[in-house]
């Protein structure tokens, strides 16, 4: 019987890396490492050169706090996008599926994140001074409050109303098109586009 589980120590460290991936259980870790063992040598060290291109190289946005290669991220330095609109997300993934809709031309501001009590998240935890800071050097007419449609996600939006309340900025949110418990990096691009297409004034209830 072997000492351990994993037969050599160099494969259980490999295993327990993979294992604190999301998503990624012991068995799935397991066949991963498995696999890049019978891969060329030249594969490993690509991935291996990836993660640590992905690492050293990519920073988040100045401008949006979206990812980016450069201190400005593609669509806070495109002089096409309208800068009197903000759409406000929870995470980098939500900025790529309004992108894929191609319905959307205007900036970005993410949060990284929303409230969530439960898990320990507030407000300060947030975005939030960013987003106000550039709202208060002007030019913004409309921000559209973009954040799944959850508990935690309605009540962010509230915070967030009544933290720009008194602004001279229309505050708008996602028509229901996406339904209420859906996450937007869940729906699909014609129902998210036709959601930030069909806004509606943020209503506070």
């Amino acid at each position: 019987m072997f000492e351990h589980r994993y037969v050599s120590d160099h494969l259980q460290k490999a295993v327990e890396a993979f294992s604190r991936l999301p998503g990624i259980g012991p068995k799935s870790a397991l066949r991963m490492a498995l696999y890049l063992l019978k891969q060329g040598e030249g594969e490993s060290e690509d991935l291996a050169e990836s993660i640590l291109t992905l690492r050293r190289k990519v920073v988040y946005c100045s401008g949006c706090r979206m990812i980016s290669d450069a201190p400005l991220c593609p669509v806070c330095s495109n002089p096409e996008r309208d800068r009197g609109i903000i759409c406000v997300v929870e995470n980098v993934r939500d900025v790529m599926s309004i992108e894929h809709t191609g319905r959307y031309k205007g900036l970005y501001h993410v949060l990284g994140g929303i409230i969530s009590p439960i898990d320990g998240i507030g407000p300060a935890d947030l975005a939030v001074e960013p987003l106000l800071e550039r709202l208060s050097k002007g030019g913004v007419r409309e921000v559209i409050l973009a954040l799944s449609t959850t508990m935690e996600g309605e009540t962010t939006c509230f915070y967030l109303y009544k933290k720009m309340a008194s602004l001279a900025i229309k505050i708008t949110t996602i028509a229901r098109g996406v339904g209420f418990g859906d996450q937007l990096e869940y729906t699909d691009e014609l129902t998210l586009g036709r959601s930030i297409e069909n806004r509606q004034p943020f209503k506070p209830e």
